[in-house]
């Protein structure tokens, strides 16, 4: 299937489901702080992610005891199931109501297959958190921007992974962050990177070590508008000035990442090669200003 030629790409508004969009997020917190209290940690964070499937998302196999469960999102049918390996199925359907009201019903389902665990109801990376067991203002559900958000990211992790098939080096999988909300790849050039006097301990183990990093967000109320980024850690002196496809693609002075408006790839004539554009542009420019050792990091695919 030629996915540039689907119904993938289309526009996605942030004013049009930023309500959806700031509820799904702190939806999504709950079951990210249930891997965060219940898996044994991973480099990088990359225990605690979400993965895009091909109905929605899922948390993949969260250990509890001598057993296991799922967390699926499905944005198809619009609904949560929560999947344990005795057999147990519990669901909460996907349809506006508060955070308060979400985060009972998501606590009273795990106990009703016989999972309890306490969490930190406090959100992550948003500003002016409101603890899910309060709050009553994000309480919106917008079907047809979910289902539309999913397929878009649904069609970008396929971009995502053929771009990070010829690296032969560490690599992060393509994953999906719930504090930040965004879809990630991250390439390692296998140097230690020190983070900065004072970061705090989610920053330390994010970026103790060099990489190239490229993701997706849809939006937020400091940025509303969907975008591709990339960056590196630590960003070498020169980054600002390197030569990025497509055209459209900029620098942006106050992220200080370099920034693909979604809106510019899907008015270009062919999104998915538009999107490579800027994955390949970028990593092939940084790696050369960074003076990474590509003979030993590319395989022969990339020949």
């Amino acid at each position: 299937m030629d996915i540039q030629k689907s119904n993938i790409w289309q526009e996605l508004p942030y004013e049009k489901w930023k309500g959806t969009c700031s509820t799904l997020q702190m939806w999504m917190q709950i079951g990210g702080k249930i891997k965060l209290e219940l898996c044994p940690f991973q480099n990088h964070w990359w225990h605690i992610t979400y993965f895009v499937t091909s109905r929605g998302m899922t948390s993949r196999r969260i250990p509890y005891g001598d057993e296991w469960f799922e967390i699926d999102f499905d944005f198809i049918d619009h609904k949560m199931y929560l999947r344990k390996s005795d057999g147990q199925v519990s669901l909460i359907d996907l349809v506006p109501c508060s955070v308060a009201d979400y985060y009972k019903m998501f606590m009273d389902a795990l106990k009703g297959i016989g999972i309890e665990v306490k969490i930190n109801t406090l959100p992550q990376e948003v500003p002016n958190p409101v603890p899910f067991e309060k709050d009553e203002k994000n309480c919106f559900y917008d079907k047809e921007y979910v289902e539309r958000w999913w397929k878009i990211l649904a069609g970008i992790t396929a971009v995502f992974e053929k771009f990070r098939s010829p690296f032969y080096g560490k690599a992060s999988p393509v994953h999906f962050y719930w504090g930040s909300f965004d879809l990630s790849l991250t390439l390692y050039s296998g140097k230690i990177a020190e983070p900065p006097q004072g970061a705090d301990q989610m920053f330390r183990l994010a970026e103790n070590r060099e990489n190239y990093a490229v993701g997706f967000w849809a939006g937020s109320e400091a940025f509303p508008k969907p975008a591709f980024y990339f960056y590196m850690y630590p960003a070498p002196a020169g980054i600002e000035k390197i030569n990025i496809k497509p055209q459209k693609a900029y620098w942006d002075t106050n992220l200080r990442e370099h920034i693909l408006l979604y809106d510019d790839v899907i008015n270009s004539a062919s999104p998915e090669p538009a999107i490579m554009d800027f994955l390949q542009s970028s990593f092939d420019e940084s790696v050369k200003l960074a003076g990474w050792d590509m003979k030993t990091l590319l395989g022969p695919e990339a020949k």
